[in-house]
């Protein structure tokens, strides 16, 4: 027989071939005089079909059996692995209790620790998959004199990132760059990596080295844009997106976030221009809800309340566009639509203190700064103003810096803990809180920490928790403060959950009395809440008008407006209304122009992936 690799001539019984040592898959003897004559009278039909079809089938079979053979061996491994995780599972947990019985440590030091260190792991291992397939073309881009210094680099880099070392990584890989200037594949991985980790600064560096190189860089040209935007350089930031729009015109992005910067200049009717074509693009309901802001601004109910009704048909759990969509209705006096807007928002939003109220808590006197160290101030300071301007990541990048500086200080354990609930990170507020407790600070700690604390089991729908907690804090060595505290977050638990009314009211009339005067505005909320609650509607906008004039908040002014609302005054429930959705923004045009930014970068994100799949 003849071996189909290299036509070797075999014995008829060989299994492999003598030559090439391949595995004989087709059998085919020497050709008879009569195939000879075929052959030369038609070369092409050297092989029959069935010979051909024979010749797959054996090769398919080959590969599956190999393949089954290959499969076997890895579930082999795949066992013993999972015997292993399993024991050294065991092993270590068995140590933790050790540890822990030995008092070395608490299991919340143990699990904090284990989660941001695994976090930082999978955020190397998602690095270096990002890297490893960019990696082929940032080295062919390279055009310079030193390629084996440059690729040495690469290769540390590479290295690092094997190691879990991120940090060291990122400075290898700015140095490769510093070699290769013009390399625009390494500079948008650099870009890139510097945004999602929140230093916007260094990212829009990288990026405009990109568009030095590559003036149509399609994600350069937007995540440039949107950058300026949040950095307040605004010309430049329409410039870019100018750019971007010109060169994809059918794309989404460009188009959405060239509306809302122009939104948030109050050039409304360009913005509707370009979000009316996003929307085209692609119906989301931030771009939705953007789009009905502008119209409702401009006075066009109509358009309003068509494009918040299909922002939240799209997203039924959007706080804001509900409330909008409420707002919207008042202008068509359409009361009972209205009305139940606003009941699905607040609904959404839970009443919860805002953070600069729970800072009232916390401190002394109002204004007085935070018992912490100046290292750790100056990173509280940058945490604040990051909050400010909605850049969350940077915020608790800040705060987690302050605590590594003081991390003993049960004060800024706290403080960190009202960040998290303004942020929506509920789950990490517990453990910080039972460890600030653990160290028995003052009075004023140990209150805001327990509000914080019950604050954030009402976010979770877990009232009746937070209830527990605030029973225990009405102790007769209790002070003052601590009942009117106490007494209040009780008094809204239940007249959110719409239990035992009496009991909530005179929980509100005992904050009352007990308050000192910088905490009279919140009994006063509490107990206008609890009217509202009771259908006593008069009585309620008397208590929130008080609260309201001692200080405002958005939790205040958007029960006032229900309030009023209820008891009739459509007017001026609206005027309040509108003062309410203005308290929570960065700027009085719409709600949240920079979040709706940080959407579209996403969608980016996303789309750049697939595309690369």
């Amino acid at each position: 027989m003849y071996c189909q690799v290299c036509s070797a001539l075999n014995d008829d019984q060989s299994e492999y071939c003598r030559s090439c040592h391949q595995k004989l898959l087709v059998v085919s003897g020497p050709y008879t005089l009569e195939d000879q004559q075929a052959f030369e009278a038609n070369p092409e039909e050297q092989y029959s079909f069935d010979e051909h079809l024979l010749e797959r089938i054996s090769i398919l079979e080959e590969v599956v059996r190999r393949t089954a053979g290959t499969v076997r061996q890895a579930l082999g491994t795949v066992y013993k692995l999972e015997q292993k995780i399993l024991v050294n599972q065991t092993g270590i947990t068995t140590l933790r209790d050790l540890l822990e019985s030995k008092k070395i440590f608490r299991r919340e030091e143990w699990s904090e620790l284990w989660e941001s260190r695994l976090d930082y792991q999978l955020l190397a291992l998602e690095k270096r998959e990002r890297f490893a397939a960019v990696r082929d073309r940032i080295v062919s881009l390279y055009r310079g004199q030193e390629r084996h210094a440059f690729e040495e680099c690469l290769n540390a880099a590479e290295e690092s990132l094997l190691a879990f070392d991120v940090q060291q990584a990122i400075r290898l890989l700015e140095e490769a760059h510093q070699l290769d200037p013009d390399n625009h594949e390494l500079a948008y991985f650099l870009a890139e990596t510097f945004f999602n980790d929140g230093s916007s600064d260094v990212a829009l560096k990288y990026f405009s080295q990109v568009l030095k190189v590559k003036n149509e860089h399609f994600e350069s040209l937007v995540y440039s844009g949107v950058l300026c935007h949040e950095s307040g350089h605004a010309s430049r930031a329409e410039e870019l997106l100018n750019r971007a729009v010109a060169f994809y015109p059918d794309a989404f992005l460009p188009t959405f976030s060239l509306g809302a910067v122009y939104a948030a200049q109050g050039r409304l009717p360009q913005a509707v221009v370009f979000l009316e074509r996003a929307v085209k693009s692609e119906a989301l309901p931030q771009a939705h809800y953007l789009l009905g802001g502008c119209c409702y601004e401009m006075g066009n109910v109509t358009a309003a309340i068509r494009h918040l009704r299909q922002a939240v048909d799209r997203n039924p759990g959007y706080q804001e566009a509900h409330h909008l969509l409420g707002l919207a209705y008042l202008g068509r006096r359409w009361t009972r639509k209205a009305l139940a807007a606003f009941r699905e928002a607040q609904r959404l939003n839970p009443n919860k203190l805002d953070y600069p109220e729970l800072l009232l808590l916390l401190v002394e006197r109002e204004g007085e700064a935070l018992a912490v160290s100046e290292a750790a101030a100056s990173w509280i300071q940058q945490a604040e103003d990051a909050m400010r301007r909605g850049a969350a990541r940077d915020a608790l990048t800040a705060y987690r810096c302050a605590l590594a500086e003081d991390s003993d200080n049960p004060v800024l354990m706290v403080a960190y803990a009202m960040a998290c609930l303004a942020l929506g990170r509920e789950s990490e507020i517990r453990p910080l809180i039972d460890k600030a407790l653990a160290l028995e600070p003052g009075e004023r700690v140990e209150v805001s920490a327990h509000a914080t604390l019950i604050e954030a089991l009402r976010v979770e729908g877990k009232f009746r928790e937070g209830n527990r907690i605030g029973r225990s804090m009405l102790t007769d060595e209790s002070s003052d403060f601590v009942k009117a505290v106490a007494t209040f977050e009780l008094a809204f638990n239940l007249a959110d959950m719409e239990e035992e009314l009496d009991e909530a009211l005179s929980f509100a009339q005992l904050s009352l009395e007990l308050a000192p005067r910088e905490l009279e505005r919140f009994s006063l909320a509490a107990l206008g809440w609890v009217h509202y609650k009771r259908r006593e509607f008069s009585q309620s906008v008397e208590c929130l008008s008080r609260s309201n004039a001692l200080g405002s908040s958005t939790r205040t002014l958007t029960h006032l407006g229900l309030a009023l609302l209820a008891a009739g005054d459509r007017d001026e429930a609206r005027r309040i209304l509108e003062q309410a959705r203005a308290a929570s923004e960065d700027r009085p045009l719409q709600q949240k122009v920079r979040e709706a930014l940080r959407v579209g970068t996403r969608l980016l994100q996303t789309a750049s992936a697939s595309t690369k799949k």
